[in-house]
């Protein structure tokens, strides 16, 4: 049922971000306790601001009461990825090139499953990161399908 939703949501929502200029980063359906929550999260070149969350969320609200995929109550959330911006889709790797991230993958790249570094270079089937192990810069090649889940880390100096 959740992929329906999120689905059935990714329709209703498009043709609101690309008449207000805003592009579609994720969306979650879950459960947290008693609540359900239906979470989406927007951005644009420029970020986004509380009043264009507001708006993005009103109009998908009407979208919502007519077409009822959620049979039952859950709150609606609409806002930006913030900082951490998970990377979803490879046009998301090839614009976080240069950025520090944070991967996953799903099995040990050269004993570890965890990475944060700089995004050296993405060409669509590999992720070369830049990481520093014992104090030295080192490359790290990861193949893209064997990423789990990446975003965008912030540092703090």
């Amino acid at each position: 049922m959740g992929k329906k939703v999120t689905d059935t949501v990714e329709q209703l929502v498009a043709p609101i971000l690309d008449e207000m200029g805003l592009e579609l980063v994720d969306i979650e359906y879950v459960k947290e306790g008693k609540n359900w929550f239906l979470r989406v999260f927007i951005d644009s070149e420029n970020g986004v601001d509380i009043e264009q969350c507001g708006v993005v969320s009103e109009k998908l609200s009407e979208k919502l009461d007519e077409v009822d995929p959620i049979p039952h109550n859950y709150f609606l959330e609409v806002s930006s990825p913030g900082a951490e911006r998970p990377l979803k889709n490879e046009t998301d790797f090839y614009k976080a090139v240069g950025k520090h991230v944070v991967i996953k993958t799903y099995e040990p790249i050269e004993g570890e499953k965890q990475f944060e570094g700089e995004l050296a270079a993405f060409d669509g089937t590999t992720v070369t990161l830049s990481v520093k192990d014992r104090g030295r810069q080192k490359t790290v090649a990861i193949p893209y399908e064997k990423v789990a889940s990446a975003r965008l880390a912030v540092i703090f100096f």
